[in-house]
């Protein structure tokens, strides 16, 4: 669990929620859904922006940015962009904006623009300047744009508590930035990873006063870092293209583990006892993914042959993923492939139930993280089809949900509402009318 005093079936205040995807059943939850079907509300979001919702109460709070019409527009798929597309540099200004949608109707309730600038960094051409996801403790939204070095904190009417300017700078590849700012107590924790000051550093959630920084030696990263709440202690856990780093909440270096690929993306989270770590750059070795037990000190990277020593519980050299993070739903570790492939494996040992199984012909795409409920695995594709699995130790297809819109937002799942983010509208999806 990322967030103290947080009820996770009725809140969703951070990227993935609480539960890194996994959300208890509830049948007023839908299996099905169209662009009409099972729709409380659809409303258009002005803008653009990769940001996932975050849910608190009847507030639901997103971001954008709003450019001029010549913005190059988001091209779905997995391939090496070149310079063209992989450097997209803005020379207008953008708004950069933050939304709160009703709960209950879908009307914005108030749109706060934060800055009007032009972003500092370039950006992969299917990434924004606005892929960074808030999180909320239900006093304030506290929402970073990595693409101007802005962290700011806003009250739940909008209002603006502080705002806090920090560098910015391109990572290696120049593809933009998106790893979401982290909450935990009175601090929250942001990590920039990049050529010329990579940093992690802490903020007072009231007033944005910078808590501690620490300096990093990495070039770029876009994962979040996940807060863990052990048996033992809590820790701040990033991962990065040199190395897996946990910190403590000073900011001391607790443990550190080598053996990650090139464009790290997928967050950490915790279940069983145990954190996932991963990364899976296509064409990249090793793509590993690794299970750490708490209570680790040092370096803890595994030599050459071992799948595990005392505080890696088990390693797969092959099953990381590129952009998606991965799923634990009971004692099941699902790993969605970008290219549109499912894998099933034992959540505690690592051992593999059920290999590459092709999702659909259908299927493009993935970038959007799973989720799941009900008995059932939930997966985005960048077309905005939502495949519907069956969990189990066989691959069962059950369904297939489209809105025709590109989708890269993972969704917020809470009170029996699926809340989707597709390239210009936000869904509420629910059983409108029970069986």
């Amino acid at each position: 669990m990322a967030l103290v005093n947080v009820a996770a079936a009725q809140q969703w205040p951070q990227f993935r929620g609480v539960g890194a995807g996994s959300v208890a059943d509830d049948p007023a939850l839908p299996d099905t859904w169209s662009e009409t079907e099972n729709v409380v509300w659809r409303t258009d979001i002005p803008g653009s922006g990769w940001s996932s919702p975050v849910v608190w109460n009847d507030h639901i709070f997103l971001t954008a940015t709003i450019g001029n019409a010549s913005e190059p527009a988001p091209r779905k798929g997995l391939y090496d962009p070149g310079d063209e597309n992989g450097k997209t540099k803005s020379d207008s200004p953008h708004r950069f904006m933050v939304y709160d949608v009703d709960f209950d109707t879908g009307k914005i309730r108030w749109q706060q623009e934060l800055a009007t600038s032009v972003p500092t960094v370039s950006r992969h051409i299917k990434n924004s300047f606005a892929s960074e996801t808030s999180v909320t403790d239900g006093e304030r939204v506290y929402v970073y744009f990595g693409s101007i070095g802005l962290l700011s904190a806003l009250d739940m009417n909008g209002k603006r508590v502080w705002l806090k300017e920090l560098s910015t700078f391109d990572g290696r590849q120049a593809f933009g930035t998106a790893a979401s700012p982290a909450l935990h107590n009175d601090r929250v924790i942001v990590v920039n990873d990049n050529t010329k000051e990579s940093f992690i550093a802490a903020f007072n959630k009231h007033t944005g006063e910078e808590i501690w920084r620490v300096s990093r030696d990495e070039v770029e990263n876009w994962s979040t870092p996940y807060i863990w709440e052990n048996e033992l202690r809590t820790e701040i856990v990033t991962t990065g293209l040199r190395r897996v780093r946990s910190y403590s909440l000073d900011g001391t270096l607790l443990w550190e583990l080598s053996g990650m690929t090139v464009n790290v993306v997928p967050t950490p989270f915790a279940r069983h006892g145990l954190i996932y770590i991963n990364s899976g750059y296509p064409g990249g070795s090793p793509r590993p993914v690794y299970a750490i037990r708490p209570g680790a000190s040092g370096d803890i990277s595994l030599k050459p042959g071992e799948t595990s020593n005392q505080h890696v519980a088990w390693f797969q050299p092959t099953l990381g993923t590129y952009n998606t993070s991965s799923l634990v739903y009971g004692d099941h570790y699902y790993t969605l492939l970008d290219r549109g492939f499912l894998l099933y494996h034992d959540a505690r040992t690592g051992q593999q139930v059920y290999g590459r199984q092709r999702i659909s012909p259908e299927a493009g795409g993935f970038t959007a993280s799973p989720w799941a409920y009900n008995g059932k695995i939930f997966l985005l594709s960048e077309d905005g089809d939502t495949f519907v699995v069956e969990a189990g130790r066989e691959y069962k297809l059950l369904g297939k949900n489209s809105l025709n819109e590109m989708s890269l937002a993972s969704p917020a799942i809470v009170r029996g509402s699926v809340i989707l983010r597709t390239q210009s509208r936000l869904y509420r999806l629910a059983r409108t009318a029970q069986p």
